[in-house]
């Protein structure tokens, strides 16, 4: 047949006008090609002209994304119109068919059509990229000829009397109105731009984030194309590949989406209700104001997501209609074609278009395509909404924060942890309430609209198998609450074994010391069994989740065919079998949805009581009192209540402040109405229950003096500063401030002193988490000689030099760990340093020794802050610095008046005198904090040098700049680690899991095809194979035919019931491997770090190994099982699905190729950016945590140095840097989904192409497209499970490589039996020619050793710091490396005995004393060998014992955490307790004085002397007075002993190390 345009059939004259011109079908057609190709050649050169142009300029900035009015609606518009035209082609093409000869004008036009519309979307992009509106006209003519050609023949359409029910009528008659509506917007932009026909067009600036270089997250500002696609992530997610994505890559957020934007809009919403309630009490709606200030967008994704479900019902109705008419003859009988000639061409109806197969294969396609760009769509916009929700909320609850008051902070009313909770859960909760609550709505519509067209398809007994899901949902819910109570436990459980371990690893010297490591670490694996218990019923109930997921959908489908199979009269046709298959599948996922959603939305509410509650708590009242003009009363909150009275006591003369109204005891002079900074007159304050805790003050602070606050402990010092700083609640009584002297201005120009802002430095130092330099200025501007000044007045610099990164080394939570002295100088120099006119210091000595007290009060308060004429409010204990508070004579005053005041402070001025010749000595207390400090940085520098295995966590890890390293480091998922994880559950289980997991497919596999085959197997299709069988025949087929079908129906019973067997064997093997290799992986990390030698605690940060003990174990536990879950069963069906398309039609398998390829690329792409934005939301979601809860600890500190502003604004900048990582994180599991979908969907496409080409049965047809449409569900799962698993598995990397640490050699090379029971009974040392270093690759510490000890004797070892004292004290016990020499105690080389026997035998007073929690016992006995009369016995030499009685319990009594219940004089006595009930004949006491005052150390002193009369005991000196009574002194300097003697024979040497250090000492 010709190819000719208006076709030559036999007997038309299709070129004849002889009706009129208008009047020839052909010819209307011609003239609809006339716009389409004036737009082609109109647009065409345009667009290359642009494109050259543009070559050059690689990337337009993105500030010319200016969007035309109507946008959006053009491209829908446009959409739409593609669609329609592609219905026009299908049409054209079908109705072609029908007719004698090749009609190219029923397509022709159409094609053309399809091909100009796309060119006019895509010209309008590139116009509106460019800015250059007049190019629209264009665009105009061709909307206005469309539309008048379409009219000309829709109106010919009408005159011929065709109507609605010919599908061509309604196609035109649609791209009429698309054309005008296109028309319409056109003319909008002209009205509105001007740029055309107007004298003056409007120019246009783009959006003010645009102009902002900063802003990397365009999706706001895309077009709608790349909206749908995320397009505009490309460069983003292909650049990770190269380089990993870092925080200045994902650059700010748009404007819109900032938390503070959010936070307007939700108050607002939220003070708008709270104007509305008359009632004051009831607080406002927060579900009210989210849905005020967040629910258009949460309509919008609702509506994306009906329209998504109401798509989804596409793909099983197309499958069901392609499977129905794949063989049914699409010839029509001639007989009824003329009937539907009109123009000599045929007019098909719209039902006969869709029986066309070919055309069913597009639109389900299309279908498919439609309903993932909206369902992503619907998750996009619920996540940025949730985003926006946190944001706003986060911003909510720091404002509350910084105005909560004080006493619900400190009376326990409002915990950091309520608060971290709060920040850190119940926010999390709603967002995550928001992105998931379309379903709530969406989810009941979709399962009813399910049900209704399974009735459809199958009748009554499609009920039933919708009754099999729905009774077996609420054990859905119920398995799930019972998760969540589970969860619960386990958390319990698992802090319960981190104090644990936190515990051992912080005695870990001790422990190893007294060879109790063992006893403790069974200790910690007692409560990881009840963890592990907890842990399996976890791993229970998630195995019966996933279980009913996999088993309610077979058990449906098995109810249905079954019942059909018996009660319907009508055989199962395939198509609808099918179609039906593919609907239950569609049902499940909602329904196992539902639970979750339900379970969320409860939480939800909880979540928002707890905030309600919070937000509304008591506040401190209005801030305008402190700027001198008002004094207000202040309005503060809640239950406390002290008793005692406090002194006042500074230069001008004395207040009295007592509980008990007494009259002032001294009139005050007239010349003390001097310039006065702050004056309290009859003060009446409380911390709440009206009861008052500072009563009847009466005091001023007199303007750039020393005013000092003394008093007993909880007398009120403390209070007074907060209640004139406001923290506290006026019952009665006025606070005023003095205002700025007008002089002061004029004198200055300028105001020179903040004088607003108090300089206050509290009790409990507080420090940020930032370097030292930031802590210290404290967002002050940085001014170097002022800055140096405050550093040497609180003595800091040797304490910075230690510091890896001298003052820009982060401390706080998160940085090095500081001492208590060195964390309150930091606080005391942040106070001085602040350009404030008035200092609060409240008890800044407490946690320093004698020295730096001198210094600071010498340097700091009277040199630095008096020479600056600032006042200071000084609250102390120290007596002895009253005589700085300049008396004037009043001292008679306290002598008459407070005779014990006076007394008390005559002794400790004598007292001080003699304890500062004491201390002169040796190592005062700091200088031990700065040797630990030292030690920790030395051995980890050293660390550094050795072995660089654990790159992450490293502190040091800075140099990761170059290209090398990093892409090495990103590479690949580790399958070395995998293969560790596996091999960890046991082969028995991996192979388990494996066998199940293939059987399991391979059933699924079988139910499907056996179905498949059943289907296929009814009378139709024999009447089909079998034309000719005459009706006779039929009727002798029937019963036979009967039968046969009923035969199948035992099968599928019985490989329904193997594959929901199947399922429950997969889903438990699966968690329960996960159970054993976390089982295996903890205990062989617990035990490889608990012998590992001492030398590995001293290089590896405690928080680093505690991480392992913690997070890591968390993973291995919890999240690895589930994700292994996924991922194999996602995988296995994806392979499963492609295996049958495969074997349904082979040809499938040329069009996977290339599919396969594009997804590889895909998931690789995806999985690197993936991880780095998944790191990225990690890192910075921690240090808004610890913001958040370091302005909790700090909220007096702040509010003194009204610095609230700059927290808030710290606060907004690092909850919109997390909030980008996690809009970016979602945006690119957002461009992966819709990737894979449109993957899925061309497959889809491709099989069902391919079957409608091929001649295979129509029930494997259906079996295929089944299984094609499950592929689109489960592609994206694959890849996310992948990225998801990479992830996971660095933990288990992590607690690997500390799995191949060395352990101590245990075994020695004597057997215990050799070694006597009684072994060391005399306690004889030999020490011989001994050297001793830390580590192969240090230097020696001990060189050349040699010394002999008599049985008996008391020796004292002494020398400075870093001598090799204390290292001398570890050889004793083996536990640093003899690489020479040998110490030979009672005749046995101690290198050669087992560890535990060696270490069992001697005894060890270490310099801190190390408590543990449970009872005091346990602490000292924790073997549990000793009588209880030997435990009192050793009480009472270390003057514990009516201590001890006195305590509920006796010997079982409580010891907390580190012992803090005790004081650390008398946990030191604890320790001497411990040592004597070992009774040993050597005692070590390692500098056991240095941290206890003198009462204590007078004990020890005795009972060294009486109670281990007998025995050697080694003591290390401090202070060199304590070794005078010693029988030999040994004198140590750079790891060589120098002197060696008795001590009366040393003192004579004059010129000896000993001498000289007796003579500091005096």
């Amino acid at each position: 047949m010709a190819l000719s345009f208006c076709g030559n059939d036999r007997g038309s004259n299709a070129y004849s006008v002889d009706d009129g011109v208008l009047d020839n079908g052909c010819f209307v057609d011609a003239l609809n090609l006339v716009p389409h190709v004036f737009l082609l050649f109109i647009t065409f050169p345009i667009l290359f002209i642009g494109w050259g142009s543009q070559s050059s300029k690689v990337q337009i900035h993105h500030n010319t994304w200016l969007h035309f009015p109507g946008h959006n609606l053009r491209w829908i518009l446009t959409f739409t119109l593609l669609f329609v035209h592609v219905c026009e082609i299908a049409e054209g093409i079908v109705s072609n068919t029908q007719m004698e000869s090749n009609h190219l004008h029923l397509f022709m036009p159409a094609l053309m059509g399809f091909i100009a519309a796309t060119t006019s979307v895509v010209y309008y992009h590139n116009i509106e990229t460019a800015n250059f509106p007049k190019l629209l006209l264009a665009l105009f003519i061709y909307w206005i000829l469309a539309f008048i050609t379409k009219m000309i023949k829709l109106w010919k359409f009408a005159e011929a009397s065709l109507g609605v029910k010919h599908l061509r009528f309604c196609i035109t008659a649609l791209l009429v109105v698309l054309y005008g509506l296109l028309m319409a917007v056109e003319i909008n932009v002209i009205r509105v731009r001007k740029y055309v026909f107007f004298a003056n067009p409007q120019r246009v600036k783009p959006p003010e984030d645009l102009q902002d270089l900063g802003v990397r997250f365009l999706q706001p500002f895309v077009n709608l194309l790349s909206k749908a696609t995320y397009w505009w992530m490309n460069p983003l997610i292909i650049g990770a590949h190269k380089r990993p994505i870092e925080l200045k890559k994902i650059g700010k957020l748009p404007i819109a989406m900032r938390a503070l934007t959010n936070y307007m809009r939700l108050k607002d919403s939220y003070e708008e209700q709270r104007q509305k309630t008359e009632d004051p009490e009831k607080s406002p709606s927060i579900w009210k104001s989210m849905y005020r200030a967040f629910g258009g967008s949460i309509l919008l994704s609702s509506t994306f997501r009906y329209m998504a479900d109401l798509l989804g019902f596409a793909g099983p109705l197309c499958i069901s209609g392609i499977v129905e008419h794949l063989h049914n003859s699409t010839e029509i009988d001639r007989t009824n074609k003329t009937a539907n000639m009109t123009f000599g061409v045929y007019f098909m109806s719209s039902t006969e278009l869709l029986q066309n197969t070919s055309v069913l294969a597009v639109l389900l396609f299309l279908a498919l395509v439609l309903q993932r760009t909206f369902l992503q769509a619907s998750y996009y916009v619920t996540i940025e909404t949730g985003i926006n929700l946190r944001g706003a909320l986060l911003a909510m609850i720091y404002n509350k924060i910084l105005r909560l008051s004080t006493s619900n902070m400190s009376m326990g009313e409002m915990t950091l942890g309520q608060i971290n909770n709060l920040v850190a859960i119940e926010t999390n909760q709603l967002m995550w309430f928001l992105f998931l609550c379309p379903n709530l709505w969406a989810m009941p519509v979709q399962i009813i609209m399910g049900v209704i067209l399974l009735y459809y398809l199958l009748g009554d007994s499609a009920l039933i198998g919708a009754g099999v899901i729905l009774l077996l949902a609420p054990v859905q819910y119920l398995i799930a609450t019972k998760l969540a109570d589970t969860q619960k436990s386990t958390l319990d459980y698992s802090t319960d074994r981190l104090k644990k371990t936190t515990e051992i690893l912080k005695g870990i010297k001790l422990l190893k010391l007294y060879a109790w490591e063992n006893i403790f670490c069974d200790r910690v694996e007692e409560t990881r069994e009840k963890e592990l218990t907890s842990l399996k019923t976890f791993a229970l109930y998630t195995s019966m989740s996933i279980f009913m997921n996999a088993a309610i959908p077979i058990a449906a489908v098995l109810a249905t065919f079954v019942t059909h199979a018996y009660i319907e009269e009508d055989r199962l046709s395939p198509s609808k079998a099918f179609a039906s298959l593919a609907l239950f599948h569609i049902l499940v996922t909602p329904l196992f949805l539902l639970s979750t959603v339900v379970r969320f939305a409860v939480k939800a509410l909880v979540s928002v009581q707890k905030l309600s509650e919070f937000l509304q708590s008591d506040e401190i009242g209005d801030d305008s009192w402190r700027n001198g003009e008002m004094s207000m009363s202040l309005e503060v909150g809640k239950k406390y209540k002290y008793h005692g009275d406090t002194k006042a006591i500074n230069r001008k003369g004395r207040y009295r402040m007592d509980n008990y109204e007494q009259p002032m005891r001294r009139q005050l002079r007239p010349t003390e109405t001097e310039d006065v900074a702050v004056q309290v007159n009859d003060g009446f304050f409380t911390w709440g229950s009206n009861l008052s805790t500072l009563t009847d003050i009466n005091i001023r602070i007199p303007t750039g003096q020393l005013t000092m606050i003394v008093g007993q402990v909880g007398c009120g010092k403390s209070s007074l500063l907060l209640a004139m700083l406001g923290e506290m609640q006026t019952i009665s009584g006025k606070v005023y401030w003095s205002k700025l002297p007008d002089y002061e201005i004029l004198f200055d120009g300028s105001i020179s002193k903040n004088r607003y802002s108090v300089a206050y430095a509290t009790q409990k130092s507080w420090l940020l988490n930032a370097t030292v330099e930031e802590n210290i200025t404290f967002g002050s501007p940085f001014n170097k000689q002022r800055y140096k000044a405050v550093i040497d007045a609180c003595s800091l610099q040797p304490d910075i030099d230690l510091l890896p990164f001298g003052d820009q080394t982060e401390i706080g939570e998160r940085g090095i760990n500081l001492s208590g002295g060195q964390r309150q100088r930091i606080c005391v120099a942040r106070a001085l340093y602040q350009n404030t006119n008035i200092v609060f210091l409240d008890d800044p000595f407490s946690a320093l020794d004698i020295h730096l007290s001198d210094h600071l009060m010498q340097e700091g308060i009277l040199k630095f802050l008096q020479d600056d004429k600032r006042t200071v409010v000084l609250v102390t204990h120290k007596l002895q610095y009253l005589i700085h508070a300049d008396w004037r004579g009043d001292l008679k005053d306290i002598q008459t008046h407070d005779v014990e005041l006076y007394e008390h402070w005559k002794t400790l001025m004598n007292r001080q005198d003699q304890e500062l010749e004491k201390e002169t000595e040796m190592e005062s207390q700091t200088t031990l904090e700065r040797k630990t400090l030292r030690r920790a940085f030395y051995s980890r520098e050293a660390k550094n040098q050795i072995d660089d295995e654990d790159e992450e966590e490293e502190v040091e890890e800075d140099d990761d700049d170059n290209m090398s390293t990093t892409t090495s480091r990103r590479s690949k998922i580790q399958w070395k680690m995998c293969c560790r994880y596996l091999s960890s559950g046991g082969f028995l289980m991996v192979f388990l899991m494996v066998s199940s997991k293939l059987a399991k497919h391979s059933v699924m596999v079988a139910i499907d095809y056996w179905l498949a085959a059943w289907t296929s197997s009814n009378p139709h299709n024999q009447s089909l194979a079998n034309p000719f069988l005459n009706a006779t025949n039929y009727t002798w087929n029937d019963d036979t035919q009967i039968a046969q079908h009923h035969s199948y129906v035992p099968v599928f019973i019985i490989l329904c019931g193997a594959a929901i067997v199947l399922c429950l064997i997969t889903s438990l093997t699966v968690e329960f491997l996960g159970v054993a290799a976390a089982t295996n992986l903890h205990h062989n990390l617990l035990n490889k770090i608990i012998h590992a030698p001492i030398r590995f605690f001293d290089v590896t940060p405690l928080g680093q190994i505690l991480n392992r003990f913690s997070a890591d174990t968390n993973i291995i536990d919890q999240h690895i099982p589930p994700t292994l879950e996924s991922l194999t069963r996602s995988t296995l069906l994806c392979l499963s699905a492609i295996g049958v398309i495969a074997f349904v039609t082979p040809a499938f398998l040329i069009a996977l190729v290339p599919l396969a390829v594009a997804f590889y690329f895909i998931q690789k792409y995806f999985r690197v950016a993936s991880k780095d934005l998944q790191d990225l939301d990690d890192s910075t979601q921690l240090p808004l945590l610890c913001h958040f809860s370091e302005t909790a600890e700090g909220l007096t500190t702040i509010r003194a140095f009204r610095h609230e502003a700059r927290f808030k604004q710290r606060m907004l900048e690092l909850t919109d840097t997390n909030n980008t990582a996690y809009l970016f994180l979602s945006a690119a599991n957002r461009w992966l989904e819709v990737r894979t979908d449109y993957l899925g969907a061309v497959i889809v496409l491709t099989a069902a192409v391919a079957a409608i080409w091929s001649t295979s049965q129509s029930g494997l047809v259906g079996l295929g497209l089944t299984y094609a449409l499950t592929v689109t569900n489960y592609l994206n799962w694959v890849v996310r499970n992948l990225a998801d698993l990479e992830v996971q598995m660095a933990a288990v990397k992590k607690v690997n490589s500390f799995l191949s640490t060395e352990s101590e050699n245990y075994e020695g090379s004597m057997d215990v039996s050799q070694v006597p029971e009684d072994w060391p009974q005399h306690g004889e040392i030999k020490i011989h020619d001994l050297c001793v270093r830390y580590d192969t690759m240090l230097k020696p510490v001990l060189k050349h050793v040699n010394a002999y000890i008599n049985p008996g004797q008391k020796v004292g070892i002494c020398g400075r710091t870093g001598s090799g004292k204390s290292s001398l004290s570890l050889t004793f016990f083996n536990m640093v490396d003899v690489f020479e020499g040998k110490i030979v105690i009672d005749g046995i080389d101690i290198c050669k005995l087992p560890l535990q026997t060696l270490r069992s035998r001697l005894s060890i007073i270490l310099q801190d004393p190390v408590l543990f929690s449970g009872s005091i016992r346990l602490n000292l006995d924790p073997e549990c060998t000793c009588t209880d009369d030997r435990l009192w016995e050793a009480l009472e030499i270390a003057q514990l014992k009516n201590m001890v009685k006195a305590l509920p319990g006796g010997l079982d009594a409580v010891v907390t955490e580190g012992g803090e219940n005790f004081s650390v004089g008398q946990r030191q006595l604890f320790c001497l307790a411990r040592a004597f009930v070992r009774k040993s004949s050597i005692l070590i006491m390692d500098e056991a004085t240095a941290s206890i005052d003198m009462a204590t150390e007078n004990i020890l002193q005795k009972v060294v002397m009486t109670a281990f009369a007998d025995r050697t005991v080694v003591t290390i000196a401090h202070r060199v007075h304590t070794i005078l009574t010693a029988d030999l002194v040994i004198v140590m300097k750079r790891g060589s002993i120098m002197e060696n003697g008795k001590p009366e024979i040393l003192m004579e040497q004059e010129d000896g190390l000993f001498a000289s250090f007796v003579k500091a000492d005096m």
